[in-house]
């Protein structure tokens, strides 16, 4: 049985190790993640992790673990910003507000397919023009959701979370570790 990991983030690669878990393969999928018109965050969120793990190629006893973080202010998806500016955007429209923060993680093993959706809430500091010009600088907001992670030097902004912060990283570790079970991968096996 091997675990394809149908993601090319290093964020979920690290959360995984913490559970023990080494993918044996990573297949990032390449599908069309952009949203459908009026298509709200939760659903937005679930159906692109779902279409990732279908379209995420394996053998029939391979397991597929796929998943999606969006960040969500009120009914608007903020994927990852296409540069600098909308970033800038981002964080200034994220400043002094809470938002959520989806993650769906998909387990598929053949035609089976398990799949939750974890949200959790943050609050984001409203940033001075000097925190928002050197985090700019600093290049972390590409390819974040958001256009921020907390991991990073982001997590300075952020005074309050609830839920999950492993989901808000990417890849919500107790739920995932469930799902991986559920798909009947060993994940508490006896070693050495």
């Amino acid at each position: 049985m091997r675990l394809i990991l149908g993601s090319g983030s290093p964020r979920r690669r690290e959360l995984l190790a913490q559970i023990g878990v080494t993918p044996d393969d990573i297949r990032p999928p390449d599908i069309d993640e952009t949203p459908f018109k009026g298509e709200l965050p939760k659903p937005y969120c679930s159906r692109i992790a779902r279409e990732k793990a279908l379209a995420t190629e394996a053998g029939d006893g391979d397991i597929v673990l796929c998943a999606d973080t969006t960040v969500a202010l009120g009914r608007r998806i903020l994927g990852k910003p296409e540069d600098a500016g909308q970033a800038a955007e981002f964080l200034i429209s994220l400043g002094g507000r809470r938002h959520r923060i989806i993650t769906s993680v998909v387990v598929r093993k053949g035609s089976d397919v398990w799949q939750r959706d974890v949200v959790s809430e943050a609050k984001m500091k409203r940033l001075s023009d000097d925190e928002l010009n050197a985090y700019l600088a600093s290049g972390d907001w590409q390819g974040k959701a958001g256009g921020y992670a907390i991991q990073g030097p982001a997590g300075a902004f952020i005074p309050w979370i609830s839920g999950s912060f492993t989901g808000i990283v990417g890849l919500p570790l107790a739920e995932t570790a469930a799902l991986l079970q559920a798909a009947g991968y060993p994940l508490y096996k006896d070693t050495p």
